[in-house]
């Protein structure tokens, strides 16, 4: 580490900027550079004395919100289940019936299965803290017709290995292109159930539980309310400051 000079740290950015990686993506490797170096200094490791990536940014994060309509859903729901491949689409569709992680639903045990309490436990999750998911009546039915073919201690592994499948890049990107969806990500999946919680009444403090985020403020960048849900928030005014409960010609709805 101590023949590592700043140009090799810059080279390195600009390989990935010129391979068209996002800000974001730069800013995590020069972090993990950030930490190696803190490390060394700090083990006194011979020829290190400065860090090197201290103060390298390439920019703010882009936060990137993509939420799923109730007419996307069930348009991905259907490709879900007409897809070839049953153990990636029946994972993907557990990831938008509870909102977990990826690797949550990829690497889950039966064992981690309470039927009685409805939960899947997370022996270990993002925030190094065991957690529990609750399920839906519709993910345990999945789980429940699941289970009785099942001949692996994982709920969804690979036919070829029986182990957890390392990704669902290939069989996602076709569900998604047949759903009509080619900008989705996995990840807007958890979005999406954040934004149905929200939308459908739940308190953020709720959803905070739901998604196990240790900051509600986390939870708050995943909430979306739809344009239906601002219009009744309003339409609740005539009735608390003018005592007359709203008609449905008083309301303004959206244009489709």
């Amino acid at each position: 580490m101590g023949q590592i000079d700043i140009s090799a740290v810059t080279a390195v950015v600009s390989r990935m900027q010129a391979a068209g990686y996002a800000s974001g993506t730069i800013n995590r490797v020069l972090a993990a550079v950030r930490r190696a170096f803190n490390l060394a200094r700090s083990w006194r490791v011979c020829g290190v004395s400065t860090n090197l990536a201290s103060g390298l940014s390439v920019g703010p994060d882009v936060l990137r919100s993509r939420f799923l309509s109730r007419d996307e859903a069930h348009r991905l729901i259907a490709v879900l289940q007409a897809d070839e491949n049953k153990v990636a689409a029946n994972t993907i569709l557990l990831l938008l019936l509870t909102g977990a992680r990826r690797n949550e639903i990829t690497r889950a045990k039966w064992d981690y299965v309470n039927w009685e309490s409805m939960t899947l436990l997370v022996p270990v999750s993002k925030t190094g803290r065991p957690r529990m998911i609750v399920l839906c009546r519709s993910a345990m039915s999945l789980l429940e017709e699941l289970r009785y073919s099942a001949k692996s201690e994982f709920i969804f592994p690979s036919p070829i290995t029986g182990r957890p499948s390392p990704s669902l890049h290939f069989p996602w990107r076709r569900i998604k292109r047949r759903a009509g969806l080619p900008g989705l990500r996995l990840h807007d999946l958890r979005h999406s159930f954040a934004s149905f919680l929200v939308n459908g009444g739940v308190s953020l403090y709720v959803g905070q539980q739901l998604l196990g985020h240790v900051n509600y403020r986390t939870t708050q960048r995943y909430a979306h309310l739809m344009p239906e849900a601002l219009t009744k928030a309003v339409a609740s005014l005539d009735e608390h400051l003018l005592g007359e409960p709203a008609r449905p010609a008083d309301l303004w709805l959206p244009q489709p």
